[in-house]
């Protein structure tokens, strides 16, 4: 594996860090379902499978750094 490919696998230093809290209220079907609180935001988010819970952390950073850059 070349160094290029490798670098794409780590995150945009450029990208806001979040917290984010984690409420697993079932685990059914193999995946969780449950509730997340993203802390600097004060929002929380339903997930239904641990997919979902990713791609819900994804768009919040993304949204946070959209924001971010607005006020700038």
């Amino acid at each position: 594996m070349n160094k290029k490919n490798s670098e794409s696998n780590y995150p945009d230093p450029g990208r806001n860090k979040g917290t984010f809290i984690v409420k697993v209220d079932h685990c059914q079907r193999g995946t969780w379902q449950g509730r997340i609180v993203w802390a600097e935001e004060n929002r929380i988010m339903r997930f239904r499978s641990a997919l979902e819970l990713i791609r819900l952390m994804d768009q919040a950073l993304a949204e946070g750094q959209n924001i971010q850059s607005l006020a700038e």
